[in-house]
């Protein structure tokens, strides 16, 4: 259902619920009031029914239906439209959801249109009628204080990526090598975070440059104000996490880089090794090979062969063998291979 909340306030109270939007308008032109309609993705129809009672501008609208648009403040004539991109971490994925809240506000009446589950403006509407005294003041009470729920849902999303940066620097230095693509992952992440998060200062500050022009209650500022404080600790914190991301996906480069070149040290070493061990074979083979030649050529057994008859022959071949293995020997031990 699109309608999740529709009620009338009346200084600061709960006076009706309205089955319907049209009874809402009927309600707001018979008498003064504060008409705070909450809408969760609704149809074009309802949005467009909206913005002709309340006479809200067609580009305003466009963006709305079309949404994916960047956090922003417009004014069109008498009514403020405001964007916000609020932000939930999943701690089951360990990533961090965005969502897109639209507002707007008019003279009597406060639209809001959810495009994802957060903020949870149930607790904004409950904190504001606790307190009637602020709810009294008008519309932008209703702002100041879904501003204020946006900022407080970001707090734990920090801590979500605070524990993520945490894990991260675990694991590079543990060598993990499915650490850069998380880094990279939580990157995007913070940067999205950035671009949901930074533009509330410039919106806070276009805000606080109209109170007196719309002479907005004290109270109200001192809110705002705190909201704003608020905001600028989340995007010092964010700023400073993508600072962080960035040196530790240079350490973790660096780190691989010096694991690569201790590994090719290593296979070079081993392949040193591995070509003395043939040296050496290599070496024993030629020295062994030459008595085996003089060997084979007397072991032959022909008839008609030199020094067959020979009374020293024995002692020759004995003693060629015996040389030629000692000169292979030298040569090889002088080279350095044995």
């Amino acid at each position: 259902m699109a309608v999740v909340d529709n009620a009338v306030y009346v200084q600061g109270h709960r006076h009706a619920e309205p089955p319907s939007l049209e009874v809402t308008y009927e309600f707001l032109r018979e008498q003064r009031g504060l008409g705070w309609i909450g809408l969760y993705r609704p149809d074009p129809e309802e949005i467009t029914s909206v913005a002709e009672e309340f006479k809200i501008h067609g580009l305003a609208i466009e963006d709305t239906i079309s949404a994916h648009q960047r956090p922003k403040l417009e004014r069109y004539g008498d009514v403020l439209f405001t964007v916000l991109r609020p932000a939930r971490y999943v701690e089951e994925d360990e990533r961090v959801e965005f969502g897109e809240l639209h507002v707007f506000t008019g003279e009597d009446f406060v639209v809001t249109v959810r495009h994802a589950e957060s903020p949870d403006l149930g607790r904004v509407r409950q904190r504001l009628e606790s307190a009637p005294h602020l709810l009294a003041l008008g519309p932008e009470a209703v702002l100041y204080a879904i501003l204020d729920q946006v900022v407080d849902e970001y707090a734990p999303v920090v801590e979500g990526l605070q524990n993520d940066i945490d894990e991260i620097e675990d694991q590079v230095f543990e060598g993990d090598p499915k650490v850069s693509r998380r880094i990279y992952e939580l990157i995007r992440e913070v940067i999205g975070f950035q671009r949901a998060a930074g533009p509330l200062l410039d919106m806070i500050t276009a805000l606080s440059a109209g109170f007196e022009k719309y002479e907005v209650d004290e109270e109200l500022r001192r809110n705002l104000r705190d909201v704003q404080d608020h905001t600028i600790r989340v995007v010092e914190r964010v700023d400073a996490f993508r600072v962080l991301l960035q040196n530790i996906l240079t350490v973790n480069a660096t780190l691989v880089a010096e694991r690569q070149n201790e590994e090719t040290q290593r296979l070079s070493e081993t392949s040193v090794q591995q070509n003395e061990e043939v040296k050496k074979i290599s070496s024993w083979a030629a020295i062994i090979f030459a008595p085996s030649l003089v060997g084979s050529v007397y072991g032959m057994n022909f008839e008609r062969m030199p020094e067959l008859g020979w009374r020293f022959g024995y002692l020759m071949a004995i003693g060629l063998m015996l040389l030629m293995a000692l000169c292979l020997y030298t040569v090889f031990k002088r080279r350095g291979w044995l």
